[in-house]
């Protein structure tokens, strides 16, 4: 094919824009619909090959069942003299490879955002069944309006096998982003994917692929061999949520990465919320505003005092008000902690609250299950911010004794109260204490069913321990902690 031929009597060549093994692509003109179109066209040296002719077409069948917005859109399919060819949404832009050389390593923000992107489309080929098998940034157009478009879908596979074409043994994929059961010739599924785009993440935020190395086999034993890069080595910058968001994707075994795309997505959507949260502080630090506090549910929010000061009547009414907030102080202080609801005080001989104890959140813990529960989310639940959170999966059914957050205590306490916070709540609970961090936990409250905010009256028979467990025994969807809270 040459610049200047139509093709089927409609598309006419102006320019070709790539090349690749197996095919070229070109921008053209839709001289039916008046409009620009990209026109991949299979190599000549391939066009009596059966195979490749079925997996060309595969392609195009692959594509038309995929309509979303961060997939490029198949628009027609045919052949010209003898050449298969496929037309597709023409994409005013640059692809993530060209957008990387220009630019080096992208702001963490916009590298998530992206990655998210990206993970939204494979998402959506999952559920239709489809893996793409050659995740990297050139296969990622970014458009005039910096949204991703993931487009060649070539050497897809169908999750029903008897749709495939390539067998086990075989391997297909660029070495750079390869997953290592991919690298291997083992089956692929889903989860290569993720690996994929997790290391695609990796180049996004360091300027580099994970596996530098002088050939494609080498980068392969790479991939297979050695252990995760660090991110943060790299970047110290970058927060070590996102660095764990890049190091589950990239597990080696299929079965230690995230249990689908959907489980990565909200994992990269946490640690977005989280950057843009940082960069508004920033923000705030670098003019001197202070964000205000949010007004109560139902109460107007303050108006500003105008120029000039408060009325006298205001000032006195500030007065009365603040002597009245002094003296609630007093009996909160004597009475109680303030951070229990009904039912709430446990575990003190005298009734009374003791002194506030600071928890960290130090491991998920699921012992019965694969192991692991969002571990990059771990420290949300102890950060002293109710809009970050540890998440556990989502469960269409909870067939297991638990699945909980291990909270660590700055010596062994023995707690009386401990308060949980949660956005998604309506799950049920109880608190188990240990000496270790991974083993001999014994229950130390009853079980309660989560509200927005849900105190659990703690009696250690008092005994110190230096580990708490929140132990969640049954839940539909998955659980949000948002804080913890805690009393000795």
């Amino acid at each position: 094919m040459n610049v200047g031929q139509t093709l089927a009597g409609r598309y006419d060549l102006e320019e070709l824009v790539g090349a690749g093994g197996m095919s070229s692509v070109y921008r053209a003109r839709d001289t039916a619909l008046e409009r620009r179109v990209a026109i991949k066209v299979l190599h000549e040296h391939y066009s009596g090959d059966p195979e490749y002719i079925e997996r060309f077409r595969r392609e195009a069948r692959a594509i038309a069942r995929l309509s979303h917005p961060n997939i490029v859109t198949v628009i027609d399919r045919g052949e010209h003299d003898g050449r298969q060819f496929i037309v597709f949404e023409h994409v005013s832009g640059e692809t993530l490879k060209e957008a990387l050389a220009r630019e080096g390593p992208l702001p963490v923000e916009r590298a998530l955002a992206l990655t998210h992107q990206i993970a939204r489309a494979l998402a959506f080929a999952h559920g239709v069944g489809i893996v793409h098998r050659d995740v990297k940034p050139e296969n990622v157009l970014i458009d005039a309006d910096g949204s991703a478009k993931v487009t060649d879908f070539g050497i897809a596979r169908s999750l029903d096998v008897d749709e495939g074409l390539t067998e086990t043994g075989t391997v297909l994929g660029t070495s750079d982003y390869l997953a290592p059961e991919q690298a291997s010739g083992e089956q692929v599924d889903e989860r290569s994917d993720q690996y994929a785009l997790g290391a695609v993440l990796h180049e996004l935020l360091t300027g580099e692929v994970p596996y530098p190395g002088p050939n494609s086999m080498a980068v392969a034993v790479r991939h297979l061999r050695d252990p995760v890069p660090s991110v943060r080595e790299k970047r110290p910058s970058v927060s070590p949520r996102v660095d764990g968001i890049v190091a589950r994707a990239m597990a080696k075994r299929p079965d230690d990465r995230f249990p689908s795309m959907e489980a990565m997505m909200a994992a990269l959507e946490a640690s977005l919320a989280e950057e843009r949260k940082v960069r508004r502080r920033a923000a705030e630090e670098d003019t001197g505003a202070i964000s205000p506090m949010p007004a109560a549910p139902g109460q107007p929010v303050s108006r500003r005092a105008r120029p000039g000061g408060r009325p006298r009547w205001q000032l006195a009414l500030l007065l009365v008000l603040a002597t009245a907030a002094l003296v609630a102080g007093l009996v909160v202080a004597q009475t109680g902690d303030g951070d229990g609801d009904a039912g709430g005080g446990g575990g003190n001989a005298e009734g009374s609250a003791g002194a506030a104890v600071r928890l960290a959140a130090v491991s998920d813990y699921d012992p019965d299950g694969d192991q692991t529960e969002h571990p990059e989310d771990v420290p949300s639940a102890a950060d002293g911010d109710t809009s970050t959170f540890w998440t556990t999966e989502s469960y269409g059914s909870f067939d297991k004794p638990g699945v909980g957050i291990v909270l660590r205590a700055p010596r062994p306490v023995a707690l009386s109260r401990l308060v949980v916070v949660s956005d998604e709540a309506g799950f049920t609970a109880r608190i188990r204490a240990s000496n270790s961090a991974t083993r001999g936990f014994v229950d130390v409250s009853g079980e309660r069913t989560a509200a927005e905010r849900t105190a659990f009256p703690v009696d250690t028979g008092g005994r110190d321990y230096r580990y708490y467990l929140l132990w969640i025994t049954d839940l539909a969807g998955r659980a949000h902690v948002n804080e913890v809270r805690a009393r000795s």
